[in-house]
């Protein structure tokens, strides 16, 4: 069959080749996009790495304060403190725990002969006058604090209506109120002596609410709140606020805690794998000398920290980048984490009214 040169003419193939047209442009812009951006990203990694002047901290010979010292999270960061150099305090209630940490610290320590590893048997959450006391004295034994590591702080799972007051006072009492009291005591002389060093120890779930944890997550998302409000009023005074926002982490504390999780709650976390205690630690302590605001540990951590920005402080312009480009598609990863999260709790829900009904059988 062949073409008239009327045909070939026509608006029917003019149209035909616009919408090609089109396509190929529309194709080549999403390339020049992506391109664009991996030499945005290429340059800004290249500035910064090389030519951006660090402000890595230092421990060294410095007093460093540990919350919640005695196991976990904060005995490894306690021991990472005392592999640096860092004149070490760990507090937490049970002296025999603590004595026991005590000895574990000194084995890490750099220079067993110079350097002075303690501990304050303290319930930070009773009331803030009891706290301050107990910190100034113990600054004018051991000396100024240079760095607060944060990290007391329990979980008790159950639904809301199975959470009772008395365990969220604790939960509150330890988790929240304990880091502020500990955090007012220090701040006047940390901004006096324009240094210093505070680390709050969050959980991701004071990024995203989770079946089971209503309480919890409550207490754990006022740390966010505090640490980004901290930021803003210490940054003058050259005081850097880490907020850490571990995974689940195998410490003593999580094996108390998996004893009272729904079904539901369990089966959502075991979606995840649980991290060490030192993997954790050794994360935040790299994250809190280099002034980094967020510390999260792998993909997941990353989605989270990058997902939930929002207005949190920004320190390297790549990162900034990241956040703006991935922020709209890591709230479609998102939304199907949160629809497998509800296809778990519709399940166990199901599971949970036919074993039920059994029961009644």
């Amino acid at each position: 069959m062949e073409f008239s040169r009327d045909y070939l003419s026509s608006d029917f193939f003019h149209n035909l080749l616009h919408k090609h047209n089109l396509m190929i442009f529309g194709l080549y812009g999403i390339i020049g996009f992506i391109l664009l951006s991996i030499v945005i990203f290429c340059t800004l990694f290249v500035y910064e790495h090389f030519f951006w002047t660090k402000k890595i901290k230092d421990v060294r010979k410095k007093h460093v304060v540990v919350t919640g010292g005695s196991s976990g999270i904060g005995k490894c960061m306690a021991i990472l403190a005392a592999k640096k150099g860092a004149n070490v305090t760990v507090i937490a209630r049970n002296v025999e725990n603590l004595e026991k940490a005590k000895h574990e610290i000194l084995q890490a320590c750099e220079n067993k002969d110079t350097q002075r590893v303690e501990y304050l048997s303290l319930d930070i959450g009773a009331d803030y006058e009891t706290v301050e006391k107990a910190l100034a004295d113990l600054e004018n034994d051991m000396g100024p604090i240079y760095m607060l590591v944060n990290c007391a702080g329990l979980a008790i799972a159950g639904k809301i209506e199975d959470t009772t007051p008395k365990s969220l006072d604790i939960m509150m009492r330890t988790n929240f109120l304990g880091t502020y009291y500990c955090i007012k005591a220090v701040t006047p002389r940390m901004k006096a002596s324009k240094e210093g060093v505070i680390v709050l120890v969050s959980s991701q779930g004071g990024l995203l609410g989770i079946f089971g944890y209503t309480a919890y997550c409550s207490t754990k998302f006022a740390l966010r709140g505090l640490a980004e409000s901290l930021a803003m009023e210490l940054q003058p005074y050259n005081i850097s606020v880490t907020l850490c926002l571990p995974p689940d982490t195998d410490t003593p504390g999580y094996a108390i805690e998996e004893l009272s999780k729904p079904i539901e709650t369990r089966a959502i976390s075991q979606m995840a794998n649980l991290i060490q205690p030192e993997v954790v630690a050794e994360k935040a302590f790299e994250d809190a000398l280099a002034r980094n605001f967020f510390s999260a540990i792998g993909l997941e951590g990353f989605i989270m920290t990058t997902l939930c920005a929002g207005m949190s402080p920004v320190k390297l312009y790549r990162q900034l980048f990241v956040q703006v480009l991935l922020m709209g598609p890591l709230r479609f990863i998102g939304v199907v984490y949160l629809f497998i999260f509800q296809r778990i709790i519709a399940q166990c829900k199901q599971y949970t009214n036919s074993e039920n009904i059994k029961k009644v059988k």
